[in-house]
């Protein structure tokens, strides 16, 4: 092993180190770097820096025919997430899970039943998909949480009074909290059955919205909140919305939102 306190050989780059700098160092700059710039540096920046996005596929409210068939793979293979907001029947939710492969979560609605008869036997949720009422959690990235049901306007299950929708909503409030100080932020994505009160309802007792909705909206400020519930005839009506900080989507049918992530 050689002295370090021997400094003899130093002598070597007092002579090349000179020499160098002038002439090599100014060759490989004007060569190498200009082209790192121009090539490596904007894809970096472009996949490092820029937010992920994910597409999401909304459904709500009634049976897309295409949706139920092997056209849904050719139409959807971009998909990575399904969200299901309610009055689906749970094979339907089942078979586009199966068939998209990409984590899938849903709410019921007020025409769901508690139970679907079969002749596979009796299914009370549709198989592969995360029940998101009252729930609050993390996935891939996102904060979700989601409530299920209407108002109540009569006896049925999956209805609730505007009281138990507040109820529902501020259980949710600790672990809210607990996502804005763990990741900075309340609340990515809010999914229901029915809308916000005087966002996209109707003033028919059966339609109308709920009014902790928009608390929530207005305090926890998610980027989205899908819903179904109020169905969709006429080609101009409005589907979404944009309440203070978050967009709000009516889901009728099927939608594709591309969010970003991130």
């Amino acid at each position: 092993m050689s002295d370090l306190s021997d400094l003899s050989n130093l002598s070597d780059l007092s002579t090349c180190l000179p020499v160098y700098l002038p002439t090599c160092l100014p060759a490989y700059l004007s060569t190498c770097l200009p082209a790192y710039l121009f090539t490596c540096l904007p894809v970096y920046l472009f996949t490092c820096l820029s937010p992920a996005s994910m597409k999401i596929l909304s459904i709500s409210d009634k049976i897309v025919p295409f949706l139920y068939s092997s056209q849904i793979r050719e139409k959807f293979s971009d998909v990575e997430m399904v969200l299901a907001c309610g009055d689906l029947p749970y094979y339907y939710i089942e078979y586009i899970f199966n068939a998209l492969c990409v984590p899938t979560f849903f709410v019921r609605g007020n025409h769901d039943n508690l139970e679907e008869f079969s002749k596979a036997g009796v299914k009370r949720a549709p198989g592969g998909a995360v029940d998101l009422h009252r729930k609050v959690i993390y996935h891939q990235g996102l904060l979700l949480a989601g409530i299920e049901g209407s108002v109540r306007y009569r006896q049925g299950p999956f209805q609730h009074s505007q009281g138990e929708m507040w109820e529902y909503v501020l259980r949710m409030t600790p672990a809210l909290m607990l996502n804005r100080l763990r990741h900075g932020r309340y609340l990515d994505i809010f999914i229901s059955h029915a809308p916000p009160f005087g966002v996209h309802d109707r003033p028919d007792r059966a339609h109308r919205g709920i009014k902790a909705f928009c608390w929530l909206l207005r305090v926890f400020k998610p980027a989205y909140h899908f819903h179904g519930h109020i169905h969709v005839y006429r080609t101009f009506t409005q589907t979404v919305t944009r309440y203070e900080q978050t967009t709000v989507i009516n889901t009728y049918g099927h939608r594709v939102t591309e969010i970003e992530v991130g």
